[in-house]
Order: structure tokens, then C-alpha cells, then sequence
């Protein structure tokens, strides 16, 4: 795991180093420390991370002009900050954590284990999720989004209106940070299940769902009880 670190005060930055190699230990493979904003944005359009972790005021710079950029590429975000009266504004966005200083390795710790783990949503959920569209940043009303589909590496939001975005972050990047009304289907879908109209079974123990759209789509027979409990309610 790559991890990058932009933070200006170096003993912060150098700590923070510090309890990252204490909690990945050999997942780790780079930590690497940015101190300025254009410096942090020139590092992510030049190399490819997997973790960022960000300070939002560096040097009197707002630290949510590189923010809005980085939650729409591949990597997941964990904002560090004094200023936790942005957090709201921060989880809006996509960010995976918001963490306060000071902080603790525990809590570090508690937002690393987020990283993999669908089960631990944010108590303020994600509002917009960020794509890059010509060159230029587009935020998606998650309320406006039907269903995500796997593309690779990559993930194709489909919206209401038909229309269709592709997402740097994976499907499982994205069911991270994604509302609990969005709900991993199958192993190529999220599905919002708002948008669910109606679930059928085909025998074998295969099962598929029919979207409000008219599209239908299959299921994975572990997620038909929840699902059918979901819309049942």
C-alpha cells in the first residue's frame, strides 16, 4: 500500500509516518510525506497511490481544493484535521474518515479498518461523488444515481436519466463510502434500492431484480432475503 501524507507541521507529519508503519506494517509499501498544496497535487496526478491522508489547512491554503480532486480518483481519503466543524462538509463529499486532532493510533487505527469494510458507514453520509469529466471535476447527486456497475479497475455510474459516468475508484472502493441505501447486489452491481421494483426467482438458485427503469439485472442468491426484507418494509 502506497500511502501519501500532506501536512506542513513536520513533527505531525513525521508521527503520523510513524503510527502508519506501526498499523500496516508489511502492507506497507511507501509513505510518502507532501508538505504544500501544489506539491501534494502534482504528486497524485503523477503517481498512483492507494491511501491519502490530508491536512485542510496547510501554510493558511484550504486544504478542500485538493480534497474535491482527490475523491474522484482511485484512491480512498482520510481527512486529519483541527477543523472539525468541516467534517459534515468533508463526508459530503466522499471521504472515507475525518479525524480530529489530536488524535490517537487507536483511532488512526479505527480508520484504516474502515479501508475493506462495508459494514462501518459514516454517520454523515456521502452526498456527492466526485467524477472527472474533459479534463474538469462533475459531483453526482447520490440520490440521483440508479445502480453502479464493475468495469475493471473502474466503476460505470448509471443515473436516472440513462446517462453514465465512469468512476476511477472500483466497486469496492465505492461501497465503502457509498450510503446505506446502496446495496452491493451482486458482485458486479451496487444497487440504489430505492430503485428497486421487484425481485423474481429462476429456479437453480439463481435469482435477478427488476430496477424501476425497466432494467433487469441478477442477484446474488446471498443478498435475496435482505433485499426482499428491505423491500418489504
Amino acid at each position: 500500500m502506497i500511502v501519501v501524507i500532506v501536512e506542513d507541521e513536520p513533527f505531525i507529519a513525521e508521527r503520523t509516518e510513524r503510527l502508519v508503519k506501526e498499523i500496516l506494517k508489511n502492507k506497507l509499501t511507501r509513505v510518502v510525506i507532501k508538505e504544500s498544496l501544489p506539491g501534494a497535487m502534482h504528486y497524485l496526478n503523477e503517481h498512483q497511490i492507494d491511501l491519502l491522508l490530508l491536512d485542510l489547512n496547510l501554510s493558511g491554503k484550504d486544504g478542500f481544493e485538493l480534497l474535491k480532486k482527490a475523491v474522484a480518483g482511485s484512491f480512498h481519503t482520510i481527512v486529519i484535521s483541527a477543523y472539525t466543524d468541516r467534517a459534515i462538509e468533508a463526508f459530503e463529499y466522499g471521504v472515507l474518515d475525518f479525524i480530529g486532532k489530536p488524535f490517537t493510533v487507536e483511532r488512526l487505527k479505527k480508520a484504516f479498518d474502515r479501508l475493506n469494510n462495508v459494514t462501518m458507514k459514516n454517520k454523515y453520509p456521502t452526498k456527492y461523488i466526485a467524477v472527472r469529466k474533459n479534463e474538469k471535476l462533475q459531483l453526482i447527486d447520490v440520490d440521483k444515481i440508479n445502480y453502479i456497475k464493475g468495469a475493471g479497475i473502474y466503476s460505470e455510474i448509471v443515473l436516472m436519466d440513462g446517462s453514465v459516468e465512469l468512476h476511477n475508484k472500483s466497486l469496492n472502493k465505492l461501497d465503502v463510502i457509498l450510503p446505506s441505501n446502496f446495496i452491493r447486489t451482486h458482485k458486479s452491481y451496487i444497487v440504489n434500492v430505492r430503485y428497486i421494483k421487484s425481485l423474481s426467482t429462476l429456479g437453480g438458485s439463481k435469482y435477478e431484480l427488476e430496477l424501476t427503469s425497466g432494467e433487469i439485472q441478477p442477484l446474488s442468491r446471498h443478498k435475496y432475503k435482505e433485499i426482499k426484507e428491505i423491500l418489504s418494509k
